[in-house]
């Protein structure tokens, strides 16, 4: 028995080490880019800050990796949350976006917060300036209902609602 668990030590030991040579491609260092949120919608210097710190490691294309995304299989894990993070919202493309789709992020947004999904409590954990307090929520979350009341002022609401069945 003594021998079977150190053979299968050995062999974990050799798979960690190998998986170590398979790294996915990382979201980081790209510019925001002509389709960033700013460029067609108002972003204060406050909510940009707040956007940068708790939004857009996952919801952008400018992921700072902490240290423990060289080792694997935690890359992976980051890289899957990642991008799921942007296939639900990004904030690097939300200017291609239609105007529905941007007026639904923005409820989105408004609801993530209100309700504590957002941030994800397993990211605050690493990253505590990204627990928002109940201020830093409310400049969010006032800043996503004020563009969605922009947006009703240039387009017509029923076109930025999805028809109900």
């Amino acid at each position: 028995m003594k021998k079977f668990f150190k053979r299968f030590g050995l062999v974990l030991l050799a798979v960690l080490v190998i998986i170590q040579f398979f790294r996915p491609e990382r979201n980081a260092g790209k510019s925001p880019g002509e389709k960033n949120i700013a460029t067609v919608f108002p972003v204060s210097p406050e909510v940009n800050t707040l956007l940068k710190t708790a939004c857009y490691d996952c919801h952008s294309a400018s992921t700072v990796y902490p240290w423990y995304a060289n080792i694997q299989p935690v890359a992976w894990w980051l890289n899957h949350h990642v991008e799921e993070g942007k296939g639900e919202l990004d904030f690097d493309a939300f200017a291609a976006y239609s105007p529905r789709r941007q007026f639904h992020k923005f409820e989105e947004i408004v609801e993530m917060i209100n309700e504590g999904e957002m941030p994800l409590s397993s990211y605050t954990i690493i990253h505590g300036d990204a627990d928002l307090d109940e201020a830093q929520r409310k400049v969010l979350v006032n800043w996503a209902e004020a563009m969605m009341d922009t947006m009703k002022v240039h387009y017509p609401e029923d076109s930025l609602k999805r028809p109900r069945r």
